[in-house]
């Protein structure tokens, strides 16, 4: 760190704002015009961050947010995988900072818990290159550092929360991007497999009860798995579902 801007590992290009409309929207502008792999970022405040679907993110002083362009040499149908690999490398930077008094967990598919609360949110989306073959993936990240929204669907919580005030955006910066390097070499030399184990390793409610909100359904079963491509795999109805996208809940009741 150095006068309070974060030492980022090589590779990595910081772009800095104040207040922007969207950090996701920004990178995918950079993108757009060429922005290599590593491109970054980084708000103090956003005045129209979103989450997934559209969703508005509630994005005031104090909180990170910020977004990464990546240039995957892989299917487009592999890139959901690098959700996973953001929430490793934020999971990893989070407990380095705070160590393990912080109780992490993991919420498929792209959702960071602190207790039974986000704590953090990721948000992929990508784009096709001209010629057919997936040009790049945005990963926004926004962490609830000083402050989390309240009355919510699915419950928020932020480190202060927590009992951890002293954790400022560009330290986390800092330490997210050292283990985002690691876990993607990790991804991109070993594939899904290492990856999918962390995750497993640190997720919550497996062998619980959910409910998994489709686009037009709502699913009940239980939490048995995530197979090779990263979908969720539920019991329901006395048989196995693979879901490749969608929103989980606790089961009513």
């Amino acid at each position: 760190m150095t006068n309070g801007m974060p030492a980022l590992p090589e590779g990595f290009r910081l772009h800095r704002y104040e207040t922007i409309g969207s950090t996701n929207d920004e990178a995918r502008r950079l993108a757009r015009e060429g922005a290599p792999e590593g491109t970054l970022v980084w708000a103090d405040a956003q005045e129209a961050g979103r989450g997934r679907r559209g969703r508005p993110w509630l994005s005031p002083l104090g909180n990170l947010y910020l977004s990464l362009v990546l240039r995957p040499d892989a299917p487009a149908s592999r890139a959901p995988q690098l959700g996973f690999v953001t929430a490793l490398a934020l999971a990893d930077a989070l407990r380095l900072l705070a160590g393990t008094g912080l109780a992490l967990s993991f919420k498929w598919p792209n959702d960071v818990l602190a207790g039974r609360a986000k704590l953090a949110g990721i948000l992929l989306e990508s784009e096709m290159a001209a010629g057919g073959g997936l040009d790049f993936v945005i990963a926004g990240v926004g962490v609830n550092l000083a402050s989390a929204p309240r009355d919510l669907e699915y419950p928020a919580a932020s480190l202060s929360d927590q009992g951890f005030p002293g954790i400022t955006p560009a330290s986390l910066l800092e330490s997210f991007t050292e283990h985002f390097a690691l876990w993607l070499e990790c991804w991109r030399a070993e594939g899904f497999v290492p990856v999918r184990a962390a995750w497993l390793n640190r997720a919550g409610g497996i062998g619980e009860a959910v409910r998994v909100r489709l686009e037009t359904l709502t699913l009940e079963g239980r939490f048995l798995d995530l197979d090779q491509d990263g979908a969720l795999v539920i019991e329901t109805g006395g048989h196995q579902r693979r879901i490749a996208a969608g929103e989980v809940f606790p089961a009513l009741g």
